[in-house]
């Protein structure tokens, strides 16, 4: 089943977008859209699918939700996602508890062979060395997996210096990871670029923003809706946006594009000034 076409719209040439400059055409490298899948059921997806594949890049199966499923349902849901032209992976914590027992190889191969088409590597609860981490995007990407790591701690205990997080960006782009996800778990609160209620602790997104060389490639995990506004009017509708609520989709999409009062609004200003 392919997406559907934008033109097909009801409303195609009756409006233009008030914030230009989205890219709409998939595959997109840039203004990609994560959504988290906490346990959609397959009627459920399927009807988020019909309305909104076109605004979706990937779809994580959040932390270990998927051993849940059953094997059969799992692939069905695997294929029906990948029939709308959306790239499917397992939450981080997955992979994690994969090392921690030793089972990184098998837990690679039965990724591939169940039909994901990316990994998430990351060590936001279970730390890996420096040598695993490289192993686990390098095997990956031997195996035809794409791979998208993840930087920072899920404990604001653990929490990691900023330089350290920069560094660990770098070299994960440099072993192969296609984007690096900054840590925003699903609630968007206490931990790397977030504050305890949630808000953008602007000096650390200053540092990591000014000194990462392409900003295309960070995924910023932001749940809440404020977070996805302050993104957006900061760093343009293309900006990469992770730990989508389903239900939240076109409502970020709106965001991108100037069709949400918030985003309007400060669009209205820019021109008037």
């Amino acid at each position: 089943m392919m997406e559907k076409d934008l033109n097909s719209c009801g409303w195609h040439g009756i409006l233009e977008f008030p914030l230009a400059g989205r890219q709409q055409k998939k595959p997109r490298k840039q203004g990609l859209t994560m959504v988290i899948d906490k346990g959609l059921g397959l009627a459920q997806l399927h009807d988020l699918l019909r309305v909104a594949a076109p605004y979706i890049d990937f779809l994580k199966l959040g932390f270990g939700t998927s051993l849940f499923y059953p094997a059969d349902l799992l692939r069905e849901k695997i294929r029906l996602v990948r029939s709308f032209g959306i790239d499917i992976f397992p939450g981080g914590t997955f992979l994690e508890v994969a090392c921690w027992q030793g089972k990184l190889e098998l837990y690679l191969q039965t990724a591939k062979e169940l039909g994901y088409t990316f990994i998430e590597v990351s060590d936001g609860t279970v730390p890996l060395t420096q040598e695993m981490r490289t192993y686990a995007i390098r095997r990956a990407r031997e195996l035809g997996l794409g791979v998208l790591s993840e930087v920072g701690k899920k404990d604001p205990r653990d929490a990691l210096e900023n330089t350290a997080i920069l560094n660990q960006i770098k070299r994960d782009l440099e072993d192969g990871a296609y984007k690096v996800i900054v840590e925003g778990r699903e609630s968007g609160q206490g931990v790397v670029i977030y504050d305890s209620r949630g808000l953008i602790k602007e000096e650390d997104l200053e540092f990591l923003a000014g000194r990462i060389p392409r900003l295309e490639d960070i995924i910023w995990e932001a749940p809440q809706k404020h977070q996805q506004q302050e993104l957006i009017l900061r760093f343009g509708p293309n900006v990469n946006l992770g730990n989508v609520q389903p239900q939240d989709v076109l409502a970020l999409e709106a965001l991108r594009v100037g069709l949400r009062g918030d985003t309007l609004r400060a669009t209205l200003k820019s021109v008037v000034s």
